[in-house]
């Protein structure tokens, strides 16, 4: 590889296109995901580092987001998991790329529930030059709800946006 490992790590600890977000002081976001996404149902991603290898991302739980029992749907915490095994990633020192989901484990630990935050703690594992191996704890309240494992698989180009 003839690039150096700094030059794919453009402001270490914080992914391209990430701001400070305003209303959350130490947090970083890509704003709001466009209206009508699938990532916009997870609602505002925030961010942020937490030591070498380490990042913690954080999701706002609503009631769209329960099932019909009166705890957060698993697919809905699926899709923040594995959004936050991208955003943990890259702000634990993943290396820039376009990666895929290659595998995602969850094991369901305790109910989620609306209106208070959900916290992933991402560990970056291992990073090879076609993989990284992700693992890590989501929080509710400081009490494990979800622990998850998983694989990111580096492509060489992303896929054309749909028309």
């Amino acid at each position: 590889m003839s690039e150096q490992p700094d030059e794919l790590m453009e402001d270490v600890g914080v992914p391209t296109g990430a701001t400070a977000d305003p209303d959350n002081p130490g947090w970083f976001s890509w704003g709001d995901f466009p209206r009508g996404s699938f990532a916009a149902a997870t609602g505002r991603l925030l961010f942020k580092p937490d030591g070498t290898g380490r990042a913690i991302c954080r999701m706002f739980p609503t009631d769209t987001h329960m099932n019909m029992g009166g705890s957060l749907h698993g697919g809905s915490v699926m899709s923040f998991i594995d959004m936050a095994m991208f955003a943990g990633g890259l702000c634990a020192g993943m290396e820039r790329g376009h990666y895929v989901t290659l595998d995602l484990t969850t094991h369901f630990l305790a109910r989620g529930r609306p209106g208070a935050p959900l916290d992933a703690h991402v560990e970056l594992v291992k990073q090879t030059r076609g993989h990284a191996f992700l693992q890590g704890v989501v929080r509710q309240n400081d009490e494990p709800c979800y622990s998850f494992s998983g694989t990111l698989k580096r492509v060489n180009r992303p896929n054309s946006p749909a028309a």
